[in-house]
């Protein structure tokens, strides 16, 4: 019976472990490239920040680089301090990652500026143009399944700075602290039967 309990918190503790955030990049661009935020207008230069982010996107603050990020509880922000103490606005962010979706499956995102949603290469959200506080909802119909997304967003033009939008996020690997947890379970499964066999 205690073994049973041992695996079943070990497996909880995996479960529970895996890591569903996004990579992010950010490039501070004039208001004539945020304007269109398309694949296309993604500098091929390094990006001026980078960052994870998790599920739900709420990111609402129209200030600095870093206000805007911090607002949404993006992680492991990278980047000068002239870069992340700049405005938010003009800038171009791309997100990428994967995740779990079903043909039919409806998003919706809130946004102002222009923004670009594609999974698996196929275009689910296409309004690259500049815009107020804005809400679009449009229908996933590719194939069912765990897939590489692209979110581009362009912010210009000052004004609000809203970008919101719950994608089902999926990690492509564990972190490594389920292998710390299920070495230390069975290291205890061990112990316990080894009690057992000698008493």
């Amino acid at each position: 019976m205690q073994l049973r309990r041992l695996l079943g918190l070990c497996s909880l503790l995996v479960s529970s472990s895996y890591a569903a955030s996004v990579t992010g990049q950010l490039w501070t661009v004039s208001d004539s490239v945020a304007q269109n935020a398309v694949l296309a207008n993604i500098p091929s230069t390094a990006p001026n920040v980078t960052f994870q982010a998790n599920a739900p996107f709420n990111f609402t603050v129209a200030g600095t680089v870093d206000q805007w990020l911090l607002s949404g509880g993006a992680t492991n922000i990278t980047g000068s301090a002239a870069d992340l103490s700049l405005p938010i606005s003009p800038s171009i962010l791309e997100f990428t990652g994967i995740v779990t979706v079903t043909t039919g499956e409806t998003f919706t995102v809130t946004h102002d500026d222009g923004l670009t949603l594609q999974i698996g290469g196929m275009s689910v959200i296409d309004a690259p143009g500049p815009t107020g506080p804005f809400t679009t909802t449009q229908t996933y119909n590719g194939p069912s399944g765990t897939l590489p997304f692209t979110l581009v967003y362009g912010e210009c033009c000052g004004g609000s700075a809203v970008l919101q939008i719950d994608l089902p996020f999926q990690s492509a690997t564990p972190e490594p602290a389920p292998y710390a947890v299920v070495a230390g379970g069975l290291g205890v499964i061990a112990l316990l039967r080894r009690r057992k066999l000698y008493q």
